[in-house]
């Protein structure tokens, strides 16, 4: 087991401070520590004892190792560099000293195994992986052995890969197909031990994008079963094995780039159990959905199973190398003459049985809602939820926001439901509040949005904004198709109709689906403790 130390030197610190100028701002706390530090570890195989370490890691200016054997430490040397140490027969615990840029350094601890006998019980483990295609993973352990080398026998690849002994390594061909791997595992001694195996490199399709982006809805109209867009039924099992694993089958959860999806591997037929083996009342929902992304099936069959157990099927044929998004009407189901009121299970079977592999993504029942969020916004109903979330307090966490009682019906506002938006003493500059529409916004219906504001000062300048929420991110996370659009306010402690002429907005396209509304209560100012009302969000001509 490696364990990981922290120590501080403050001869590069000293260093560093050194070279800073006047004008210099460095932010010492802020610079991450070194991180996953280790060393390959290899030995000449002469009978010398002479090992050779090839230390990396990240965030690392220079390292240095203690050999362990009582003998001094090496010098500082730079990343990519190696130092050597001749070694007396035996187990040695080496440090690996990493430095960071700030002066501290992580820790690691490499066992050394220095023996002048060959390898002995050399056992191999090779692992076709079955989600990333033509990947084979390779793990190789032998008593007395300090690392061991892989040939993958790809043809232009003649240089083999190292690894230390009991470690993976992993390599993607260029092409599928069957290809011979020589593992030769070594000590210091002049033996040494080797395998030889033939591998099949697979082919395993993908997605290379994530699937449709399911639109916002509300709470009461959904019951999610696997997704990132809502709150998924607890305790649900997607993967219970009723005996796939015995046909081949298997899955994984594959991650897109950080999007993960549900991936059936053969699939034959494949249980999902729903909230720890209770069950779901999905009668009052409208639809099922899911998107199925596969290479080699030509259909999916979906299956209800209520308590009892029974259950039907609906079967739909998919599209290879796309997503394909699956709306099954639950009627689907009940008019065979299944009641949905006491759902614990869904079984997905695939046409050419146990012969594909599917990814699936978005799986809920839904139904259309009687109220949406949507323009015009006047927050009078109490059916629907208003789910603003506040923002750039300053911890940079929420800041207050929600639906309230008009403080004031007076002037141009005599409705009964507001927003109210705090902006706390020191809260940030952008401060402000956001809410997701369910239905994108109409332009038809006009380019002008006009909004009722109560401020508690004349001169504030209200911004609103509106995201593609479901555009490419920035650096911070924030969707990149965007508008603002900006209006002053000319009184105080009254309420009085804002304009924002959403032309003038630079990057604002009638095109484009704006489905998140934000406010920004006295834009370009940091907080002082007051609050702001909203309300009426609407567009005109």
């Amino acid at each position: 087991m490696k364990k990981i130390h922290f120590i501080i030197s403050f001869f590069a610190l000293t260093i560093l401070l050194g070279c800073a100028n006047d004008n210099s701002d460095i932010d010492l706390d802020g610079i991450a520590l070194p991180e996953n530090i280790s060393a390959l570890t290899t030995v000449t195989q002469d009978n010398s004892g002479k090992v050779t370490f090839l230390p990396k890691g990240e965030g690392v200016t220079q390292y240095k190792i203690n050999y362990g054997d009582g003998s001094a430490e090496s010098d500082y040397f730079s990343p990519g560099g190696t130092v050597s140490h001749i070694y007396k027969e035996g187990v040695y615990n080496a440090k690996i000293i990493a430095m960071g840029l700030n002066g501290e350094s992580t820790e690691t601890d490499q066992q050394v195994v220095v023996s002048f006998k060959a390898p002995q019980n050399l056992q191999v483990v090779i692992t076709n992986d079955l989600s990333v295609s033509k990947k084979i993973t390779v793990k190789a352990t032998a008593d007395f052995a300090l690392f061991y080398e892989v040939y993958f026998g790809e043809t232009g690849k003649p240089d083999p890969i190292s690894a230390n002994n009991g470690e993976s390594i992993s390599y993607t061909y260029k092409e599928a197909g069957v290809y011979t791997i020589r593992v030769v595992s070594k000590s210091a001694a002049v033996k040494t031990t080797e395998y030889t195996a033939q591998v099949t490199a697979t082919l395993v399709l993908n997605p290379t994008t994530s699937a449709p982006t399911p639109p916002n809805r509300q709470a009461a109209d959904v019951i999610s079963i696997y997704g990132s867009k809502y709150t998924n039924v607890a305790g649900t099992n997607y993967f219970p094995d009723w005996g796939q694993a015995g046909q081949g089958s298997s899955w994984t959860e594959f991650d897109l780039n950080g999007d993960k999806m549900l991936n059936y591997i053969k699939l034959s037929y494949q249980g999902i159990a729903l909230a720890d083996g209770t069950s779901i009342d999905v009668s009052g929902m409208e639809f099922l959905h899911m998107d199925v992304w596969t290479a080699d099936l030509q259909k999916i069959e979906t299956s209800l199973i209520n308590v009892g157990p029974s259950e039907k099927p609906v079967t739909k044929d998919l599209t290879a190398n796309q997503w394909t998004s699956i709306d099954i009407p639950i009627s689907a189901f009940t008019s065979q003459g299944l009641s949905v009121d006491k759902i614990f299970q869904l079984k997905l079977v695939g046409t050419p049985w146990a012969g594909g592999t599917v990814f699936v993504d978005n799986i809920y029942f839904y139904k259309t809602a009687a109220q949406s969020v949507q323009l015009p916004l006047d927050f009078e109903s109490s059916a629907i939820t208003y789910a603003w979330g506040g923002f750039g307090d300053a911890g940079f966490g929420p800041i207050p926001v929600a639906v309230v009682a008009n403080p004031s019906k007076t002037g141009t506002n005599l409705s009964d439901k507001v927003v109210k938006i705090e902006k706390p003493s020191g809260a940030q500059v952008w401060a402000g509040a956001s809410l997701n529409l369910e239905n994108t916004i109409d332009f038809t219906k006009g380019t002008t949005v006009k909004i009722n504001v109560w401020s508690p000062k004349a001169g504030a300048d209200i911004l609103y904004k509106m995201e593609v929420s479901t555009s490419p991110k920035d650096g911070n996370g924030n969707p990149t198709v965007f508008f603002e659009a900006h209006a002053t306010t000319t009184t105080a402690n009254a309420w009085q109709v804002l304009t924002f002429d959403l032309t003038t907005a630079p990057g604002f396209n009638t095109a484009n689906k704006y489905d998140r509304v934000i406010l920004f209560p006295d834009f370009g100012q940091m907080g002082t403790g007051s609050t702001y009302y909203f309300d009426d969000i609407k567009q005109s001509n």
